[in-house]
């Protein structure tokens, strides 16, 4: 059953952003492995991370742990350049807590990214639990600088998904942390998974209308995926009766009736996510992320939904 359409209205998309942020010229994001871990991989919290997590799934080539943030970032440069040679770039700290270490190290990484030419800003990804008061006096001090955004993995507004998925920390946690953020003056965005094992469409509508509540600027979806090597991949191994790995119709349908309880201002900064073919188990559409992209705008036109 769709949700309630309430009205044709237009979301605004990452590029339309990054255009209304950067008037002046194109800017690419980066993404760097600065080294750091998270706590529920070290034991400070737990072990063995988030038990769908692969970090291969999304890293670059150039992106590892043995080359300076530097490196990375003049790498990527490189990589992008060659198509567009006069644009800038974010440096977005993307693998794994990227504020989670001593306030010192975290300085010298973000500042050394800030050093490399036409770097123009800042993306960190983190998880809400490694937010430190201290941390946000910096940044917010920083944000007065440049660009800055703080991407913080929620994931899930259900503690009971977030203790089964073992993410260590509670959607009350991720919210306040959120709040005290956005109180900075700080841009924020989150990253949601749609389709974690026990929640439905009914559950998963709660949470969009919980999500609208928030002060965020930008908003990351995307669906379950099943990854080699992890321990969700071996618990659907054991029960696949406990996940429902969506059809692509049916999560486009999905995020179509997510997205009417969202409001008109917050970015949708994706709605889909194509991990490597060789690490991924299931869902399998065959299909490219702007194939994906042209489909989900097809379906919206026929419910009488503007995406973009």
């Amino acid at each position: 059953m769709h949700g309630k359409v309430k009205d044709s209205k237009k979301m605004k998309d990452y590029g339309t952003f990054l255009k209304e942020q950067f008037p002046d010229y194109k800017v690419q994001k980066i993404a760097i492995h600065a080294g750091f871990t998270c706590p529920n991989r070290d034991g400070t919290i737990g072990f063995g991370g988030c038990t769908y997590c692969n970090n291969q799934t999304f890293n670059p080539e150039y992106c590892t742990t043995d080359k300076s943030v530097k490196v990375q970032l003049e790498e990527g440069k490189h990589f992008f350049a060659r198509k567009y040679p006069t644009m800038k770039y974010l440096a977005y700290f993307q693998a794994y807590t990227n504020t989670y270490g001593e306030l010192q190290v975290l300085k010298q990484k973000y500042e050394e990214a800030l050093q490399v030419p036409d770097v123009v800003g800042l993306v960190i990804g983190t998880r809400p639990d490694c937010m430190p008061d201290e941390l946000l006096d910096y940044l917010e001090e920083l944000n007065r600088k440049t660009f800055l955004m703080v991407e913080y993995g929620v994931e899930s507004i259900k503690n009971e998904t977030l203790q089964r998925i073992n993410r260590g920390h509670t959607y009350e946690c991720a919210k306040e942390t959120i709040l005290k953020t956005y109180h900075r003056g700080i841009k924020v965005g989150i990253h949601m998974i749609l389709g974690l094992p026990g929640e439905g469409h009914d559950e998963l509508m709660c949470q969009a209308q919980e999500v609208a509540k928030l002060p965020i600027t930008t908003l990351k979806l995307h669906q379950l995926q099943l990854i080699k090597g992890t321990k969700m991949a071996r618990e659907y191994a054991d029960n696949p009766a406990a996940f429902h790995l969506y059809t692509a119709d049916e999560y486009i349908d999905l995020v179509l009736d997510y997205i009417q309880y969202l409001p008109k201002d917050l970015v949708l900064e994706r709605f889909v996510s194509q991990s490597p073919k060789h690490l991924l188990i299931a869902p399998d559409w065959g299909l490219k992320n702007h194939e994906f992209v042209d489909k989900v705008k097809k379906a919206s036109s026929a419910r009488g939904i503007s995406l973009y």
